[in-house]
């Protein structure tokens, strides 16, 4: 029984581990594969930046937890009953003012959150506000996504727009990046579409086989095309971004 339950917690480590930092194997079982393989490389790059005390804003269950060398890393979430009983969060705050004193982090983090904030002036003002003078913000945003976790998806920001509201707060844009601006965007967008209509809405064990199979065959399309078909940055994925808090005049 006990040889069962950690065969059953191997099998769950793998899976959890091909959706947010997939290898070769997340090609044929995950149809995010192209987003998150994108996501998980360009954050890895940046990775060896951050370093002290880091607060994950919307750390939901803390996929990139393990590539920092940071000396405290603390997860933040809304407080509601489902967060609390699914995120991995330390803390828990009312979305608004997060409860922390000014200047007590060196790094900041925020993946795929940005989307989610009603209220995005708010949202930088205080991750500025908690920030160092001269720390980091490592953040990612979708650009191109269907609606998703409703109803609590409310924008999408193209590279511009992203830039100006963090210049507006006080942030320095070191780099910023965009993710698989090239033929995989569509691909991308087709297993989206193929894993809601066949698995989120009737999630039978046909349909859940026939995900697996589109998914393996338009992801490997993506990822042999790309590297011949000519690029077009303005359709984009993601945004990354890396900033640093400057001191307001």
């Amino acid at each position: 029984m006990m040889m069962k339950s950690k065969i059953v917690d191997k099998i769950k480590s793998v899976v959890y581990k091909e959706q947010f930092q997939p290898s070769i194997i997340g090609m044929f079982v995950n149809p995010f594969y192209i987003t998150r393989k994108e996501l998980f490389k360009h954050i890895s790059s940046f990775s060896h930046l951050v370093k002290g005390r880091v607060l994950d804003i919307g750390c939901g269950q803390k996929p990139y937890y393990n590539l920092f060398s940071s000396d405290e890393y603390i997860g933040l979430e809304v407080d509601t009953p489902e967060n609390r009983k699914n995120k991995k969060a330390d803390v828990f705050y009312d979305g608004k003012r997060i409860p922390f004193p000014d200047s007590y982090f060196d790094w900041v983090i925020s993946t795929e959150v940005f989307e989610h904030v009603f209220n995005p002036e708010e949202f930088l003002s205080e991750a500025y506000r908690v920030l160092k003078p001269g720390g980091g913000l490592l953040m990612t945003c979708p650009f191109v996504w269907d609606e998703h976790e409703q109803p609590y998806d409310f924008a999408r920001y193209s590279s511009f727009g992203i830039k100006f509201l963090l210049e507006k707060h006080g942030f320095r844009v070191v780099e910023q990046r965009k993710t698989a601006g090239d033929i995989r965007i569509i691909f991308q967008l087709i297993n989206a579409y193929i894993y809601k209509v066949l698995v989120l809405r009737s999630s039978s064990s046909i349909n859940k086989l026939l995900c697996l199979l589109f998914t393996s065959i338009f992801n490997i399309l993506g990822e042999s095309l790309y590297r011949f078909l000519p690029k077009n940055e303005d359709l984009y994925l993601d945004n990354i971004i890396y900033a640093r808090k400057e001191l307001k005049k």
